[in-house]
């Protein structure tokens, strides 16, 4: 086939049955390294688990097929890809345009992690071209640093207009596809240069794996963080990158039962007189559905709202739901709640990322609506 669907490509893309046994299931290898051919000989290019990993590979390239890219890298976490994206592409004396309501993680790994080695910051309001203009125009500017959706807040940014600000000034266009997943968007195919997956959400998608991904454009630039990827040494190991194909396989009908709750979800809960406020992008109402809508084939499971009670009221909500678990992450089958201003978010507090502390974030899984909606009355009652 010249082009096959989605979810062909993810149930076969490097995927082939093996040619041993003809399992069709990749196999896990589990080893650390490799018998070679004589001195240097390397059998099927492969010496030591950190460099190259059978399994790992298979999932690089099922992650680059998604993508529609040319490389893909697997590593032990969404932080770790960063990190090692961050420290390939800067040096000290380059800022960072960082999307103004961005991951907690993120914001402190940029923050507090990478300032004192000399890298910058400035908080930008994605959705203002004018602002992304001005901030990339200084030489020093290296990246622009986009989610969208973004976390927790759920603001969606136009992939394409800002590839064409990025690719205009000679910087990098990174968009981070975790709420979204490959399913419902790729980023690649706008203009984005590299896209950044915490593989633990969607991806993953059961809560039992922690991994992360970066997924390149540009067949140079995924020859350094290759590179890099082996010199640093966060990668993902064999039974992590193994979960992750698994859940690849189901990726598309899961994607479609989150976002087919979610968007029910949005609906009832903007019509509750306890809710103050609804940020989902499938909502008509939400400030970048337009944006959502054109560049996104489904809104996806995350949605997040504002209590009129403020704080305290965000605070027993929380408390009160029982099929929605109080924990962090998202992106697995089973709901989640959370208060990301005390939680996920709370590295973040008094910066200009800085969430509302009566917003609410849920992570709406694929069991029955009305169980579902049944638990949010409860905990809204």
């Amino acid at each position: 086939m010249s082009s096959p669907g989605f979810n062909t490509r993810a149930i076969h893309a490097g995927q082939e049955p093996d040619p041993a046994t003809g399992a069709v299931i990749p196999p896990l290898h589990l080893t650390t390294t490799y018998k070679q051919d004589g001195v240097g000989g390397l059998r099927g290019g492969y010496e030591y688990s950190r460099s190259a990993n059978p399994t790992r590979d298979t999932l690089q390239t099922a992650l680059a097929a998604l993508e529609q890219g040319t490389r893909g890298l697997a590593f032990a976490s969404g932080l770790a890809a960063e990190d090692t994206l961050l420290r390939t592409v800067c040096r000290p004396g380059d800022s960072i345009v960082l999307g103004g309501d961005a991951y907690g993680g993120t914001y402190r790994l940029i923050s507090r992690v990478l300032a004192p080695w000399g890298i910058s910051h400035q908080p930008v309001d994605l959705n203002d071209l004018d602002a992304v203009r001005a901030a990339v125009a200084p030489e020093t500017a290296r990246v622009i640093w986009c989610e969208t959706p973004s976390n927790p807040l759920l603001n969606v940014s136009d992939i394409a207009a800002l590839a064409e600000i990025a690719h205009a000034s000679g910087t990098l266009l990174v968009v981070d596809n975790t709420f979204a997943s490959p399913y419902l968007q790729q980023p690649l195919t706008l203009g984005a240069d590299v896209v950044v997956h915490s593989t633990t959400k969607y991806l993953g998608g059961h809560s039992d794996v922690v991994g992360g991904a970066l997924v390149v454009a540009d067949t140079d630039l995924g020859e350094r963080l290759a590179y890099h990827q082996n010199a640093m040494g966060g990668v993902a190991g064999p039974f992590d990158a193994w979960l992750v194909l698994r859940s690849l396989k189901t990726l598309g009908v899961r994607m479609d039962r989150h976002s087919a709750n979610a968007g029910r979800i949005a609906e009832w809960l903007l019509a509750h007189p306890a809710v103050g406020d609804v940020l989902y992008p499938g909502l008509p109402q939400h400030r970048n559905h337009e944006i959502a809508a054109k560049q996104m084939s489904g809104f996806g499971g995350m949605v997040s709202f504002r209590l009129k009670g403020g704080e305290e009221a965000a605070l027993r909500v929380c408390e009160r739901t029982t099929l929605f678990t109080l924990a962090e992450s998202l992106g697995g089958v089973e709901s989640l709640i959370e208060h990301p201003h005390r939680m996920t978010h709370a590295s973040a507090a008094g910066s200009p990322l800085e969430v509302p502390a009566d917003l609410v974030r849920l992570s709406v899984g694929i069991e029955d609506l009305d169980d579902l909606l049944a638990d949010l009355d409860h905990a809204l009652s």
